[in-house]
């Protein structure tokens, strides 16, 4: 057995990790824009990427090493450094020269697409750095866009013999949010004594349910990134708590980035159940989580229960009108071909939407097959925001 506890320090809870957020003129107001994780030794590292086949060049950077480890990540807001071609790369290594003393430094960036990282800014802010400097939450700030605020956590995982171990994390991420990644930066740092491969194995499939379940408005972006580093300083390990603590902090990160969805009221639960198989219950969900005519609805506080049956009929698994059942929260509004849906149900219905957090069910009701999906509403500060992100 094992107790997982909450902890304190985001990034920096794992033993020898560092980090810190500075201002570099990128953004207006000397707002933090840039930041840096450090380990005082080398860490293994696992990855996932975005499914976008226009990746940015920080991703192209990262994949041309090959095998390797580090000990230093920087990142940038304002500037994606996506479509840029081979001088983005190019301007990736001059950069990173001017931190020649790490080891195999990498770089992450987000922002706008289509226009090359001010280098300048960027090497003269590096000066700044304290790499000593432990402020998870100037880091956590550093790398928002569109967020109306940071996301970290960090939990402590106490094994049977006494041994312990943490794992820390930030993310940013609030709009161009699809389940194919979302769009997101991840940063997760652990000192658990855990291997490159297991790392990997255990992060592909946690994955699969926290970043790759979420919705706000079903775009991929260019620059998707989760980057798992682990300097294995406190020499513990279990690989089942070791999944269960990752899960914990990448399905809470992730539901704070649909929380943070543009200009989103709503958090919403999608559970499919009865579902052929697994893989059907996850199409249904993540059909269900991108639809514009649901996220209007749920703007709009409409139990339109309608544009779920559709949605669900529309996905293209196996599904039928006298199997399918809907449900608001625990009020069943169609169950099998019986309508429950009268003026009564739908005041019931409309205050459970009123909600900053409610869950849709459908059971298909032909198989086994289960998944949760996640999502939010879509209403006019969306429009408004992405209407002006580059000014």
């Amino acid at each position: 057995m094992y107790n997982i506890v909450q902890a304190t320090g985001g990034v920096c809870a794992s033993e020898g990790f560092f980090a810190d957020g500075i201002s570099a003129g990128l953004k207006k107001d000397n707002a933090l824009d840039m930041a840096f994780i450090y380990s005082d030794s080398e860490c293994e590292i696992a990855s996932v990427f975005t499914t976008n086949k226009m990746f940015a060049a920080p991703i192209k950077h990262f994949r041309a090493k090959g095998e390797f480890k580090t000990n230093f990540v920087l990142i940038n807001s304002k500037n994606a450094n996506a479509m840029t071609g081979k001088v983005g790369v190019d301007d990736i290594d001059e950069v990173l020269s001017n931190c020649s003393e790490m080891l195999n430094p990498i770089m992450s960036s987000t922002g706008v697409i289509g226009v090359r990282l001010p280098k300048e800014k960027i090497i003269k802010g590096m000066k700044l750095f304290d790499i000593k400097k432990k402020n998870p939450n100037n880091a956590a700030k550093a790398i928002m866009t569109t967020d109306s605020f940071s996301k970290e956590i960090a939990l402590k995982v106490t094994l049977d013999d006494g041994s312990s171990f943490s794992i820390g994390a930030m993310a940013k991420g609030a709009g161009m949010i699809n389940p194919a990644m979302a769009t997101m930066l991840c940063f997760i740092t652990t000192d658990a004594k855990v291997s490159k491969q297991e790392m990997q194995e255990i992060l592909d499939e946690v994955t699969k349910t926290t970043f790759n379940a979420i919705s706000v408005d079903g775009d991929t972006s260019t620059n998707d990134t989760v980057l798992l580093l682990s300097n294995s300083r406190s020499g513990a390990y279990d690989r089942e708590a070791f999944k269960e603590a990752l899960f914990k902090v990448m399905h809470f990160l992730a539901l704070e980035i649909v929380r943070d969805g543009e200009g989103a009221t709503k958090l919403v639960t999608y559970k499919i159940t009865g579902a052929k198989n697994n893989a059907d219950a996850e199409v249904v969900a993540k059909t269900l989580s991108d639809s514009l005519l649901v996220k209007t609805a749920l703007f709009g506080e409409d139990p339109n229960w309608g544009r779920i049956a559709s949605t669900v009929g529309a996905s293209g698994v196996e599904a039928y009108e006298q199997m399918l059942k809907i449900s608001f929260d625990n009020l069943c509004v169609y169950d099998r071909g019986r309508l429950n849906f009268d003026a009564e149900m739908e005041k019931k219905c409309a205050v459970v939407m009123s909600h900053k957090k409610f869950t849709i069910s459908c059971d298909l009701g032909v198989g086994a097959g289960s998944f949760k999906a996640y999502g939010c509403d879509l209403g006019y500060e969306y429009v408004k925001i992405n209407a002006d992100y580059r000014t």
